[in-house]
C-alpha cells in the first residue's frame, strides 16, 4: 500500500514542538543545539526548525535491546564535551 504522506513536503517543527515530540524540555533541546549534541536543525530567518526525519534519526541513535547492548551510536547528554577534531586541525 503506498504511503499517503509520500507526496507531502517534509514536516518541520519549531523548538517547542520538537521538544514535545522527543519528550524533552525546550531548554534541553536548546542546550543540545549550543553544545552540538542534538539533532540536525535548520535556520529559516530567525527561526530554528527541525525535520521530523532528523528528530527520529537522532533518537534512533540511542536504540538498545538490553542494558548490555553497546548499540551503534550514542545520544550524548546536553553538556559540554571534549572538542572533536575538525579536518585534522584545531578550530579557532
Amino acid at each position: 500500500m503506498p504511503d499517503p504522506n509520500a507526496a507531502l513536503p517534509p514536516r518541520y517543527l519549531r523548538t517547542a514542538e520538537a521538544a514535545r515530540f522527543l519528550g524533552l524540555s525546550p531548554r534541553t533541546l536548546e542546550k543540545h543545539r549550543i553544545y552540538g549534541t542534538g539533532p540536525a536543525y535548520r535556520k529559516i530567518g530567525a527561526r530554528v526548525v527541525y525535520s521530523v526525519a532528523d528528530l527520529n534519526a537522532w533518537a534512533d541513535r540511542g536504540t538498545r535491546t538490553s542494558t548490555s547492548d553497546p548499540g551503534v551510536g550514542t545520544v550524548l547528554p546536553a553538556k559540554r564535551h571534549a572538542p572533536i577534531p575538525y579536518a585534522g586541525k584545531e578550530r579557532r
